[in-house]
């Protein structure tokens, strides 16, 4: 048992961290229109292109609109003009991953602000394993991020498919460190459910006990852990 579950660990942590895929040079060297003014950043073309008919929801072969690639690369006037001019912020691309969750992975405040202004929604169904951004910046102790999508009333308590909240990544997939500590933290102070257990049962403060992260363990005890 435990061998499976230290193998299901380190593929989840493999598979997540490159399960968002940003345009490649090959595919920016093709690019026209709104998807290359994007990639650069270009506001003004952008706003030209839509005014000439250009279609701001328009997708490349991976899904990806505009909007996709401009948070891919950080564009945050793009983004802006793009949701100004009727550009969709839910768009999910091939893997399944819309703006809010591609800004929160980045850790780019500023685009996941730009996103959940423009009506991205933070409780959003994403990626392939059936998370959240909220899961998805716990995972990697974006805490700031997690600040800014629990107050954007992201689902505390969503489970993805891999039987894991954001508060069970925070600690099953951190490093015990300040980054994943502060996560929790926030995710606890904000009410998330301290005692649901994983798909063999063992619950965040198990867990955290068992990898030695000691501040982790006393946060979830002093919440109510079992």
């Amino acid at each position: 048992m435990k061998s499976a579950l230290a193998c299901l660990l380190f593929l989840a942590t493999c598979v997540a961290v490159q399960a968002q895929t940003a345009p490649s040079q090959a595919e920016l060297r093709i690019y026209a229109g709104l998807h290359d003014a994007a990639a650069r950043g270009d506001a003004a073309e952008i706003e030209q292109l839509i005014k000439d008919g250009e279609r701001p929801n328009l997708q490349d072969s991976r899904s990806r609109t505009p909007l996709h690639v401009a948070a891919f690369f950080k564009r945050h006037d793009a983004a802006r003009v793009l949701l100004k001019l009727g550009a969709n912020p839910n768009a999910l691309e091939i893997d399944r991953y819309d703006i809010v969750t591609i800004a929160s992975v980045a850790n780019d405040l500023e685009m996941l602000k730009i996103a959940i202004e423009g009506g991205g929604s933070a409780r959003n169904i994403t990626s392939r394993y059936d998370g959240t951004a909220l899961i998805a910046a716990a995972h990697l102790g974006h805490a700031e991020v997690v600040k800014m999508l629990i107050a954007a009333k992201a689902p505390l308590n969503h489970v993805n498919n891999l039987g894991w909240t954001a508060l069970m990544e925070s600690i099953v997939l951190g490093n015990g460190g300040k980054n994943h500590t502060d996560t929790l933290k926030a995710l606890v102070e904000a009410g998330a459910d301290v005692n649901i257990a994983d798909k063999q049962g063992t619950t965040p403060l198990q867990h955290a006990r068992r990898r030695g992260y000691v501040e982790m363990a006393r946060v979830l005890e002093q919440a109510g852990g079992r």
